[in-house]
């Protein structure tokens, strides 16, 4: 019982002291991911009236989610499809990914999308589906868009159970 009553007043002192640099670097596995990253989500989730997908740290959501969370062949075709939208870019513009315009960022992300290669529609459906999620999931959305309550549901006593 004494255990925990410990376990109890001493947990959330310990789960408060969370941030970004306790739970450790997000690793990429090539250099420039990071960016090609922040710029493929920032491009399917962009600024408006709201931040957008790369302004709320989306990208390391995603590359932690990849890290952590699939196997080690999905990781690579992860990290080779970010590789190929670099390559993509280089290839139809003449520049880097992070370097195109806004409207050259989306044209390759809809080409990816439309894609009849099964490892790119692989690729563009994760990121897509992870970029979804982390933004969905990402604390400015949750407290100023969805209006997350902490315990949902509430009780309203004076509410009459069965219409009569």
């Amino acid at each position: 019982m004494a255990a925990a009553m410990g376990a109890i007043v001493s947990l959330p002192a310990w789960a408060s002291g969370w941030n970004d640099s306790s739970l450790g670097k997000v690793k990429f596995s090539g250099a420039g991911q990071a960016e090609i990253l922040k710029g493929a989500v920032d491009a399917i989730i962009p600024a408006t009236d709201t931040p957008g997908a790369g302004e709320l740290g989306v990208a390391i959501f995603v590359q932690r989610m990849v890290t952590d969370c699939y196997d080690k062949k999905t990781q690579d075709a992860f990290d080779k499809g970010l590789a190929g939208l670099d390559a993509q870019s280089n290839k139809s513009f003449g520049k880097s990914f992070t370097d195109a315009s806004k409207t050259q960022q989306l044209q390759l992300l809809q080409e990816l999308e439309k894609s009849s290669d099964s490892e790119t529609k692989s690729f563009f459906g994760l990121l897509k589906n992870l970029t979804i999620q982390g933004y969905m999931s990402s604390e400015y959305v949750m407290t100023n868009l969805t209006h997350f309550e902490f315990i949902p549901g509430r009780y309203h006593g004076c509410v009459p159970v069965v219409k009569g």
